[in-house]
């Protein structure tokens, strides 16, 4: 259901890396690895496991290659476990389903649509062996949010064949990236929450054994739309002029 929300937000964050300038020697090195190698995606908030995280991380051997010592910086991702509706003053959920069909549909089906709307909260960690490498990607990270044109990114949907896109937006992209004590010395890491708010569209079609139009078949990804009914008046009369 909210897979998509992830999968978005990974492609904004690999947007982000490819503008990354290396300030330090360490961040040339990090733009020439690759974004698969420079970014993972960590279990739920990080603040509290930071250095538990990392070692996951670098125990994972992405180069399938002879064991050396892990590549920093590197770019922690995690998504929280709960969820908040969204205010009602930012938008509305539709809880009662109503009828549409998608212009894109060469079967030209009717479905019934749902949407949920509320907040998914999300963090980043920076992880740099020195303080400067870790300012700057955390830096360079809020700057990157501060455009207008990057303060929402796009979900995609699938469903009866089409992609159906819908927004995920930043609330506020003047967030503090706080600084995390580990006790290590060597290691710098500065941590970035971000509030998505986002809308996720339930899309609905007749079950198998119920009544359908006969265009797709049921439970499947090209499913049968809702019956169209046409009713006629039994009072109308043909007019002959």
């Amino acid at each position: 259901m909210f897979e998509p929300v992830k999968v978005g937000l990974g492609e904004f964050l690999q947007d982000f890396y490819a503008e990354v300038v290396p300030t330090t020697k360490p961040l040339q090195e990090f733009v020439e690895r690759g974004f698969p190698y420079c970014a993972a995606w960590a279990p739920a908030r990080m603040v509290d496991k930071a250095e538990e995280m990392l070692s996951q991380w670098q125990r994972n051997d992405t180069h399938q290659a002879a064991t050396r010592p892990p590549s920093l910086p590197v770019i922690l991702v995690a998504v929280a476990k709960d969820w908040t509706p969204t205010e009602r003053s930012f938008t509305t959920q539709i809880a009662d389903p109503v009828d549409i069909t998608f212009p894109d549909d060469p079967k030209q089906r009717y479905f019934r649509v749902r949407t949920v709307a509320g907040e998914v909260r999300a963090q980043l960690a920076f992880f740099a062996s020195d303080e400067p490498t870790a300012k700057s990607l955390a830096a360079q990270f809020l700057l990157y949010l501060d455009s207008a044109s990057r303060r929402r990114f796009l979900a995609r949907y699938p469903f009866a064949g089409l992609e159906h896109e819908y927004p995920a937006q930043v609330e506020a992209p003047d967030n503090p990236a706080m600084s995390v004590e580990t006790g290590n010395k060597n290691l710098s890491v500065l941590a970035v929450d971000l509030v998505l708010k986002v809308t996720v569209p339930l899309f609905m079609a007749p079950k198998a054994g119920e009544p359908n139009d006969g265009k797709g078949v049921p439970g499947t990804d090209d499913p049968a739309g809702y019956p169209l009914v046409t009713e006629v008046d039994p009072e109308e009369k043909e007019v002959t002029p």
